[in-house]
């Protein structure tokens, strides 16, 4: 009797649940990992972006287990600093103050019409076993700690929004998670 396929591709996707910073494949398998802060290095002094270039491939080098490095873009909200921006135009009578906020004000809407975006960085790796998995993330923040930069463990909200990068271009799904 032949199988039949779906219609859909998200069915053809081993995920089983997201859980405690972790995506549960059909396998039981998880695939978890670290968000690693953005850091400019290219306008410190030459030594230091050097040394921290250096540090990184020792980290890189220390993995002993497959793993994957994303960069994915996430659209920025500022409708919050927006409104605090508008409540302090209303409430400012100081029209050299006023204009320096709607210029503010005009700028974030420009930003909002762009869709600008953060770019945020991930290690992730897959492993089954709960032990195993805690320690390659300590070991991974204190080894991009020793490199200089600032991490820690994925959450759910930054897997879902490595998904739908990946898998819906970009674009946040809008409706409920069902689960089977």
């Amino acid at each position: 009797m032949a199988k039949m396929r779906s219609k859909y591709t998200n069915d053809d996707i081993p995920i089983k649940s997201i859980t405690n910073g972790s995506i549960i494949l059909t396998n039981n398998e998880k695939v978890t990992g670290v968000k690693i802060m953005p850091r400019n290095i290219f306008i410190l002094d030459y030594d230091i972006m050097n040394g921290i270039i250096s540090n990184l491939r020792n980290v890189y080098n220390i993995i002993d287990y497959e793993f994957w490095i994303i960069a994915a873009d996430r659209p920025v909200d500022i409708n919050l600093y927006l409104s605090q921006l508008q409540l302090l135009y209303n409430s400012t009578q100081d029209t050299v103050k006023r204009k320096m906020i709607m210029d503010d004000i005009n700028k974030a809407n420009m930003f909002m019409n762009n869709n600008v975006v953060d770019t945020e960085y991930f290690l992730l790796f897959k492993e089954k076993d709960n032990e195993i998995i805690q320690k390659r993330i300590r070991n991974l923040i204190n080894s991009l700690a020793g490199a200089g930069l600032s991490s820690h463990q994925v959450t759910n909200d930054d897997l879902r929004m490595i998904l739908d990068n990946f898998l819906n271009g970009g674009q946040t799904t809008t409706f409920g998670t069902v689960m089977g």
